[in-house]
């Protein structure tokens, strides 16, 4: 597997390069990580927004808010994205921050699968109560503990890292349940921005229009965070889990 330093999607370069509207005003979108704690929510869009990973993440308490663009043929979307956490005790916390969600990443370790059962209750709790629009994707996260273990069983880590959720019972999953789905890896960067410039082609354009229309209302966060330079915590958000 190629190191960070190899792979072609850790750049301080935009992440996809577009001719038509590149200098658009951006549309917002807001996107909410959901999944038990520790899967890796905060490290998968600290990757995708910093392009940085950090080993052992304090746990996010309430939520984070950071923001990152990306640039698709015809429209330029501002991701507004709400970490929260991923404890029992903030469960209640979160409607208020998918509320007029357009886009959620639920997340789960491939390692747990207990993970992926709570998963499946987070997709049916977003289906049942958030915006009938909203664009979700379900990201099987640490996908680089189980890669060389899959191809060497004798692996001193091959126990403790042992997959427990298969690839394909996971896309079927998805696929059932109209979900997107991707295995991704915050740690080596892989599928991170495939994930996020998926959900920004699926959401339908009407959609964003009627966002247009209503910004500036709901949650907002103090963070804007920019692909060129390392971002800031905003003031007051949480501590993010890994």
């Amino acid at each position: 597997m190629a190191s960070e330093n190899d792979s072609p999607s850790i750049t301080t370069r935009p992440i996809v390069q577009s001719s038509v509207q590149s200098n658009s005003k951006p549309i917002n979108v807001k996107l909410v990580l959901l999944g038990e704690s520790a899967v890796g929510k905060s490290s998968l869009v600290h990757r995708f927004v910093n392009r940085s990973y950090e080993d052992n993440r304090e746990p996010t308490i309430g939520a984070a808010f950071l923001t990152q663009r990306v640039q698709l043929d015809d429209r330029t979307i501002k991701f507004e994205i709400w970490d929260t956490a991923g404890q029992e005790r903030f469960h209640s916390l979160a409607p208020m921050y998918y509320r007029n969600a357009q886009a959620a990443i639920i997340v789960y370790d491939i390692t747990k699968s207990k993970t992926m059962t709570k998963a499946k209750s987070w997709a049916k709790e977003l289906q049942r109560q958030a915006n009938s629009n909203i664009v979700i994707a379900l990201a099987g996260n640490k996908l680089d503990l189980v890669e060389g273990n899959e191809a060497d069983n004798t692996s001193v880590d091959s126990e403790q890292h042992e997959r427990q959720v298969p690839e394909e019972d996971a896309r079927a999953y998805a696929e059932e349940a109209g979900l997107l789905f991707m295995e991704t890896s915050a740690k080596t960067s892989e599928n991170v921005d495939t994930m996020f410039m998926e959900i920004a082609k699926k959401i339908p354009l009407e959609h964003l229009i009627a966002a247009g229309r209503t910004e500036g209302r709901g949650l907002r966060g103090a963070g804007n965070v920019d692909l060129m330079q390392p971002a800031t915590e905003p003031q007051g958000a949480g501590r993010c889990a890994c």
